[in-house]
């Protein structure tokens, strides 16, 4: 995971903890679950918009060749 040991991880939730407070974790950890998810969903789309049209480009250059 992004070359992150278990060492390295508890060490950057400890930190959290102490500039954060423990009562605005949850918040903070639902507010990058959210942004994560529609980062994941945005390149989802678009890998789906570059393999739509790979393929048209492909048919113009045909046509053009011919």
């Amino acid at each position: 995971m992004f070359g992150i040991g278990m060492p390295e991880l508890i060490v950057i939730l400890i930190i959290a903890l102490i500039v954060f407070g423990p009562k605005n974790l949850p918040n903070i950890g639902r507010a990058l679950g959210r942004g994560l998810r529609e980062f994941k969903k945005a390149t989802q789309e678009l890998k789906q918009e570059i393999k739509i049209e790979e393929p048209e480009e492909e048919r113009k250059e045909n046509m053009n060749e011919k």
